[in-house]
């Protein structure tokens, strides 16, 4: 069945996930209450992890993600493997005419995430990046109030994704596998949020830090931006320290702010200095099942995607001009092309290994 006989026929659209790590556990507790998507089946090319998975969410198990799409009469995909193998798995999918879904990054760099946005035009298929800050609840509300104009001109745009985690051992900071460190991993989720706020982004400069526990790729890093409207931000990224922070994001304007916290989500108008909560923080699993049911919806022609091809790519562009900028010690320019709005081809081909 596919996603418009789904539709006329009130039915939830049936999912598949590749991959069955930490991710996807998240997925799975989503999958419980999706008003629009059913998951239906798993695969990972370690059978007793799918098995595991498949029998949590009552579900069918495949030792491949091949061996599914040829079994399973799938509407679409979520991909949660590690990062370089995202495009073969997607063009795969995509092929098969199964919409796709496909955690952040997109791709470790420019010359893949083309192939896999061409693979989708060729195929007539959706294909788009999943990133759960933008599904926040407190996330969407705090864009509306800027938005408003209530807190004036935006001026400074803050973001903080910092936590100490051994990471010696875990294929994010395998460069092979995660085409990167910190900047890749965490630093995907910051560049879309501040995407997200600030709109297309002009250039991009980036410090690293001491690396602590040793790894082959960086840990901690501060970067700059500054979006195409003048709008300049900090983003601050760590695995080796945690600065324990009430809020993740800080947006500063003429008349006022707007702090997104883990716990709670405020503003405060520079006029009375009285802040007014409007969130309750971070709701991991609500995020995650509010992304599927967006996607799900869009296929069936009910809304648009908070997330789209467009926003994909531009991700994959900005954290591929953040390693240049790295290398060279300089601000470096985001292309043009790619963080135009609507404008979906990527230029360049750098790489992201550190």
């Amino acid at each position: 069945m596919n996603s418009n006989n789904a539709a006329q026929n009130g039915e939830k659209l049936k999912f598949g996930l590749v991959g069955t790590g930490a991710i996807a556990q998240a997925y799975v507790r989503a999958f419980e209450d999706c008003q629009d998507a059913a998951l239906v089946a798993v695969a990972d090319l370690r059978p007793e992890a799918a098995q595991a998975i498949a029998q949590r969410a009552q579900c069918k198990a495949y030792d491949s993600h091949l061996r599914m799409s040829t079994s399973e009469a799938l509407d679409a995909v979520i991909v949660c493997t590690p990062p370089i193998t995202h495009p073969d798995i997607c063009i795969d999918l995509l092929r098969s005419n199964i919409h796709v879904l496909c955690e952040k990054p997109l791709s470790v760099g420019s010359e893949s995430a083309r192939r896999m946005i061409d693979a989708a035009h060729r195929a007539g298929r959706t294909l788009t990046m999943a990133s759960k800050f933008r599904y926040v609840e407190d996330v969407a509300e705090a864009r509306r109030i800027m938005l408003s104009g209530l807190i004036g001109e935006v001026i400074l745009f803050e973001n903080a994704f910092t936590s100490r985690v051994d990471m010696s051992s875990r294929w994010n900071s395998n460069p092979k596998v995660s085409g990167g460190g910190v900047l890749i991993d965490n630093g995907t989720h910051s560049v879309d949020l501040t995407r997200f706020f600030l709109g297309p982004l002009a250039e991009i400069d980036v410090v690293e830090g001491k690396r602590s526990q040793g790894l082959a790729v960086e840990e901690t890093v501060r970067i700059f931006v500054k979006s195409m409207s003048g709008i300049i931000g900090n983003i601050d990224l760590s695995w080796s320290i945690s600065k324990e922070n009430a809020s993740y994001i800080d947006i500063y304007g003429s008349e006022g702010m707007i702090s997104i916290g883990w716990k709670e989500s405020k503003y405060r108008l520079y006029s009375n200095n009285q802040w007014v909560v409007f969130g309750k923080g971070y709701d991991k699993v609500q995020a995650f099942r509010s992304q599927i049911d967006n996607f799900a919806r869009s296929l069936r022609g009910l809304e648009a995607l908070v997330i789209t091809e467009v926003d994909a790519a531009a991700s994959v562009q900005a954290i591929e001009s953040a390693y240049a900028a790295l290398r060279r010690h300089s601000w470096t320019p985001i292309a043009a092309s790619v963080a135009a709005a609507g404008d979906s081809q990527l230029t360049g081909s750098a790489g992201f290994a550190a």
